[in-house]
């Protein structure tokens, strides 16, 4: 009888450390990031002479043009897994990277221009960012598999995102 209730524990125990942990448990944390007013000036100054006058600035230095709203009454958040197409350039047009397909990321894993700019907008909505270097690559640049600079350090960058869904 006892090595029943061995052989019973130990197939338990051994099953019991098989199954997959369903810890979920968000480790990201809002970014309290500020662009400095050199960064926001100049970014203000491409933007009025391109024509967008109508973004808006955000408290932490990026700038955003809400495109669509979106629907719902929620809002992704640092911690969301997000879907996503989207279109990212340079000042000079440029386009670096995209996603016409659809993309899923971790918000809480991307620049902080994204952390803070699509939370603006619900599922469906769309939205042109304007974010200056701190809050996007900073002074590294970032290069291509080959080595090639794709964005130039302390860029600008521009995004078109298109919230497609998130959780």
């Amino acid at each position: 009888m006892i090595k029943r209730i061995l052989v019973f524990c130990s197939i338990a125990l051994l099953f019991a450390s098989c199954l997959k942990s369903t810890d979920t448990k968000c480790t990201f944390t809002e970014s309290s990031a500020v662009a400095p007013a050199a960064e926001i000036t100049a970014l203000q100054n491409w933007l009025m002479s391109n024509g967008h006058t109508g973004a808006v600035q955000h408290p932490s230095g990026f700038f955003y043009e809400i495109v669509n709203a979106g629907t719902g009454t929620n809002a992704p958040g640092v911690c969301s897994e997000i879907y996503i197409t989207y279109h990212g350039k340079l000042t000079n047009g440029t386009v670096f990277d995209k996603s016409e397909t659809g993309i899923s990321f971790a918000l809480g894993q991307l620049i902080v221009g994204w952390q803070k700019g699509i939370p603006l907008i619900k599922k469906g909505g769309s939205i042109n960012l304007f974010i200056p270097p701190s809050l996007a690559y900073g002074a590294v640049p970032q290069r291509d598999q080959a080595g090639a600079i794709l964005i130039p350090a302390n860029s600008n960058v521009l995004f078109d995102v298109q919230l497609l869904d998130f959780q």
